[in-house]
């Protein structure tokens, strides 16, 4: 019943004009009742039915080129300081300073035995004018402890160090600088280091360890 949905391959003119030709196809119609929605659900199931192939990945799916991780800073030991260990945050492009220049480094002083409690900054003593005053000594004095000598020795102008700072090459009297102004920061620190009930119970190699971390402003001869 009814008219038929698709031409009749037979009765296309094309086929029967040259005996001697092989016939050519005929692509057939699509039906007009065909829908879109039905175009769309029959695309999508060939797709779904078509196995994937192992095709290069596209150049925007290609991971970024792998390059060498940059190694972390580390901890380093100052050669002939008696075992300071030194961690460069900053490399100076100034000159090294040598015995006898006078340098003005600005600081953070920690214990490490009271959880780095911070016992003095330069950053905190301040002039008229308000601004941060470095402190001032001469290389090779003396006067220093020996772990900031050490550390000092081998930067240059311009750098910034964190230091950790032996018990041996810290503090060995209450006369040695840098010394906090402040009255009981000072108490703290020195009956830390030199207390007797611990330094007789053998902590004596903890109590004295110190963290520094020191810029170095500027470097004169003298």
């Amino acid at each position: 019943m009814g008219t038929a949905l698709y031409p009749t391959l037979s009765a296309s003119p094309l086929s029967s004009s040259n005996p001697h030709l092989p016939p050519k196809p005929v692509t057939p119609l699509i039906p007009r009742l065909t829908t879109r929605r039905s175009l769309l659900a029959s695309s999508a199931a060939f797709l779904s039915s078509v196995p994937l192939l192992d095709l290069p990945p596209s150049a925007a799916a290609l991971p970024p080129p792998s390059s060498p991780a940059p190694s972390a800073p580390a901890f380093f030991e100052i050669p002939g300081s008696g075992g300071v260990k030194a961690l460069d945050l900053r490399v100076g492009s100034g000159e090294t300073p040598i015995d006898g220049d006078q340098v003005s480094i600005h600081y953070y002083g920690r214990l490490a035995a009271k959880q780095g409690w911070r016992f003095d900054s330069t950053y905190d003593h301040k002039d008229t004018m308000g601004d941060p005053v470095p402190f001032l000594f001469v290389l090779g004095s003396g006067k220093v402890i020996s772990g900031i000598e050490a550390a000092v020795k081998s930067m240059k102008v311009g750098g910034t160090r964190r230091v950790i700072i032996p018990p041996s090459q810290g503090y060995q009297n209450t006369s040695q600088e840098p010394i906090p102004p402040n009255f009981f920061d000072r108490q703290r620190l020195f009956t830390t280091i030199f207390n007797p009930t611990r330094l007789a119970n053998g902590e004596g190699s903890t109590l004295g360890t110190l963290i520094f971390d020191i810029e170095l402003v500027s470097s004169r001869h003298s």
